[in-house]
């Protein structure tokens, strides 16, 4: 193959303007469902998180079965699952409800075990500190623990945003049209692989600010230690 042949095959101008359209809306796809899945996954980490708190082991080891059953997962199963098993049980849901769900079960579950980890690195006396002045317990934990145990594991919190952007490309196996599934279209249309190279390439224009956000969070958390 000459180098003619390699850029035509992997960067032709002209399929990628062709394809520019359907990619475009699978990037809008992608962002709405971002905005859509990450704020879900935190919410259920940070529920996960709360209840871990609670030491009756009525909640304790349920909640611990949970998060393992939904971390051992593998997430496009569950996809699948909830897209094309629930129906047989009678409920209809659409291919975003699908997502999203699967998205707060899954993601809360990493969610959860890094906020968890963050409260638990918050010293015992925090609490009894915030205890003292009035506070009830929702309060301390809500008001004093919660914010500190986020500072704590910010860098994960971020690192784990930056997977789940990334596995949104799973929506496709329901035909959501997100830019993976827009790219493989445009593909199968044009027998060009440009469609796919041009994701690839909007993928890392995207998360490139937040993987560097991310080094320097973690630079300084190194510093601050030192």
């Amino acid at each position: 193959m000459t180098l003619d042949d390699f850029l035509l095959a992997f960067f032709s101008l002209d399929i990628l303007r062709e394809a520019w359209p359907i990619l475009w809306q699978g990037l809008q796809q992608t962002l709405l469902l971002s905005v859509i899945v990450v704020p879900l996954g935190i919410l259920g980490g940070t529920i996960l998180a709360l209840l871990s708190t609670v030491e009756h082991p009525l909640v304790r080891w349920p909640l611990m079965a949970w998060v393992d059953f939904f971390r051992a997962l593998p997430p496009l199963v569950l996809l699948i699952f909830l897209y094309a098993g629930l129906p047989f049980a009678g409920l209809e849901i659409s291919a975003l409800g699908a997502v999203a769900i699967g998205f707060f079960l899954n993601t809360g579950a990493y969610y959860g075990e890094i906020l968890r980890a963050g409260i638990e690195s918050v010293p015992r006396g925090q609490m009894e500190a915030a205890r003292s002045t009035g506070l009830g317990r929702g309060q301390a934990l809500a008001h004093v623990i919660l914010p500190q145990a986020v500072r704590n594991v910010l860098p994960d919190l971020i690192s784990n945003t930056l997977e789940v952007v990334k596995l949104t490309s799973i929506a496709s196996v329901v035909a959501l049209p997100e830019l993976l599934f827009q790219a493989r279209q445009a593909q199968s249309v044009t027998y060009n692989a440009t469609p796919i190279v041009a994701a690839a390439v909007i993928y890392f224009l995207l998360l490139w600010p937040v993987v560097r956000l991310l080094s320097r969070l973690e630079n300084r958390q190194l510093a601050a230690r030192q």
